[in-house]
Parts: C-alpha cells; structure tokens; sequence
C-alpha cells in the first residue's frame, strides 16, 4: 500500500442556490481543487451524493459530472453511503491511489436539497432509516435524533439548555468562515427559545438543509511535492458499520460504529486521541456532537455536554470542533459533507484557515456519519513531509 496525500481542495459557499444546478456545484468544485493543484486532470473521479435522484431528478452523476467539468472519458462513478457519501467516496479514492491502480483522483462531494418543498426533502432524508421497520412508522430523521436526545437527556439528568454550548461554538466559528451559510455569531439564549421541531430536537440543535459542493484532488506522497509544498498526508481511512435501525441497538446512546471507526484509525496513524489537534465531527443534531465525542474517547460516557460547557470544544480548547463552523452553521449538503469536513482540516494544517487558524496544526480527524451512526468513516490527515 502506498501513502497517500491531498495536493489540492476546492468548496462553493454553501447555501441556497436557487441559480446552480447539481452539476454547476460540482464544476466548481472541481476546476477549483484542480487548479489548487495544478493539475488538468486525473485518472478518476469519485462523487459522493445522497439525494439527486430523489430531490434533482438526476443520477448516474459520476459520468456527468466529469463530462461537463471537461474530463469526460476517465473512470467516473457516484458512491452513496446516506449522510456519510463524501467521506465514502474519498475512502474510494484512498483506496485506488493506495492500492496502486491510480495515480490521481478528483473526489468530489454535491447536494441540492433546497427546490424541493420541505416536506419532499424530509421524505428523502428519511431514507437514511430502515424503510421497513422504522421510517413505515412515520419518523423523520430528525425525530429518530429526538430519540436518542431525550433519552440521553434522561439517563445523565441533563436539560435542553445545556447542549447550547455546541450551536454557539459552530455558530461563532462560522462567522469568519466566507463559505458558510450562516456567519453570524449566536448567544446561549437563541439556542434556549429556538423553535422546537422534535422535542427536544430545536431549530438550534439541527444542522440546515443546503446545497454546496466540495473537492480534492488526491495522489501517491511520493508524487505530491511535484505539485505542491504544502501537501497533506492521508495517515488513516477507517470505515465501520451498525444497525440501520435505532431498535437493532445493543447499546442505544452509544456509537458502536464511530468508537471501531476511530478505534481503527487512530491505530492506522499510529496515535491516540490525545494526539489530534481539531476534530471535525459530524454535528448534524447536537446529540450526535456529544455522542461522537463520547465514542472517540474524548469523555466518559454521560459526559460529553461538559466539554461544551468547559469551553473544551472552542478553538482555543483542548479538542477544537466544527472550526469552520461544522454540520450546524457551515451547512449540512448532505452528500458533500464529508468533503467539507477534510476540506476544512486541510485548511487547518496548511495555515490557511484565517481567523479561525489553530496555532501549531499537524494532526486533524474528520468523522463522517451516515444514518443515526449506521456508517461512520473517520479519517486521519497529518501535515505532509
């Protein structure tokens, strides 16, 4: 197996983009992380994306894809894997550059989620749950998320305020963040009075639908520095599966699949959780912050909201999350999210992060979630030498 490293990234602002189409998005995606490295082409292209034959009417985005960002004729395929696609199809990309079958691959995360009526749009998310045995009953997936709030609320005697450490954490990140769909800063009483969706589940607490599209541009280490000096290094890609369905848990309020996924890759790069300088977790609901912190090994179990409410979680903390913001004040594309996530690590350990910039960067993990925790795929990315 070869090393493998990031030469380039690319990212549209992430929001409602009533003027681009699922293609446009990824176009310039694209030509941008090409062009960040230098590079006309590559080998292949891999797309991550959830929902454009349910909300775009459009699939098979692989070949169209690259026929319209000028690359028609190369390997193209579309890999799905619920909320956690982007990140599934950079551990494609991994994979093939690893294995030694390519030598240069595009990996690129769409969504387009805002033309449909809501209603459309929650129907389509839903689709993340067992269909059979959980979404025939009628929850959303924001109310499967209740779920597992109210009764972690309930286990650990917590109550609805103190999660608002989370929100105000991504929210105030966000705001230095120009490709984020909400940059404005928020105080803990916005989260407290928010509109409730699913009690306890509140405007505040949830990531927002949004379109975006984000790239990178992958090749063998030993090829990278021909492209750039600052390449950033894959030290670990780590894949690990649960039960779709919340019901078909051993362990409700524990991630199962995040703690091997992490477990797996913290062993790949040879370190331990103590070792990594931001962690871009997959915030979707704060529940999911909290439990993810929880698997990863960054608090006891029941303990998670502390590290919100020490300021653990801030930039200047002892595990920076969500530093451009994350899942609730970036914006949640779902398909290109995990694509944002690493995107944004990479800007960490390049210096290129502005005024959210972390002094001293070299290990950042991302962890990207499909379903309530069905597949969690974490990866590790260390500064490049």
């Amino acid at each position: 197996m070869r090393d493998v490293s990031i030469i380039g990234i690319g990212q549209t602002k992430v929001g409602e983009h009533w003027n681009r189409s699922l293609r446009d998005l990824a176009v310039d995606a694209i030509l941008a992380a090409l062009s960040d490295a230098s590079l006309e082409r590559a080998k292949a292209l891999y797309v991550g994306n959830m929902l454009g034959g349910a909300l775009s009417g459009q699939q098979h985005l692989g070949a169209l894809i690259a026929d319209y960002a000028g690359l028609r004729g190369i390997e193209a395929l579309s890999i799905e894997a619920a909320c956690a696609s982007g990140a599934a199809a950079v551990r494609q990309g991994y994979i093939a550059v690893a294995s030694g079958l390519l030598d240069s691959v595009i990996v690129c995360g769409v969504e387009k989620m805002t033309e449909e009526v809501g209603s459309n749009t929650t129907a389509a998310l839903a689709m993340a749950g067992d269909a059979e045995y959980e979404v025939i009953h009628g929850p959303s997936f924001v109310s499967l998320n209740a779920l597992l709030m109210r009764r972690y609320m309930h286990e650990n005697g917590l109550k609805r305020e103190d999660f608002s450490g989370f929100s105000v954490n991504a929210h105030r990140n966000a705001a230095n963040n120009p490709n984020a769909m909400f940059q404005r800063a928020i105080k803990p009483e916005v989260f407290n009075r928010s509109r409730m969706i699913s009690d306890p589940i509140s405007l505040m607490d949830s990531s927002p639908i949004a379109d975006g599209a984000a790239a990178l541009v992958l090749v063998p280490t030993e090829l990278a520095r021909g492209f750039t000096d600052k390449p950033v290094r894959i030290a670990a890609s780590a894949v690990s599966t649960d039960s779709v369905a919340l019901h078909d848990r051993r362990d409700l309020l524990f991630l199962a699949a995040a703690y091997r996924s992490a477990r797996d890759a913290y062993q790949q790069a040879g370190i331990g959780p103590q070792d990594i300088d931001l962690f871009e977790l997959h915030d979707a609901f704060t529940i999911m912050s909290v439990l993810s912190l929880e698997a990863c090994g960054y608090a006891e179990r029941g303990k998670g909201v502390d590290l919100a409410k020490n300021g653990e979680i801030s930039l200047d903390g002892h595990i920076p999350i969500s530093t451009m913001g994350g899942l609730k004040a970036r914006g949640h594309p779902v398909g290109a999210t995990g694509v944002y996530q690493i995107v944004e690590v990479v800007q960490q350990l390049r210096g290129q992060a502005g005024e959210n910039q972390l002094p001293d960067c070299r290990l950042g993990m991302a962890q990207n979630i499909g379903g309530t925790g069905a597949t969690v795929i974490t990866h590790i990315m260390e500064t490049g030498s």
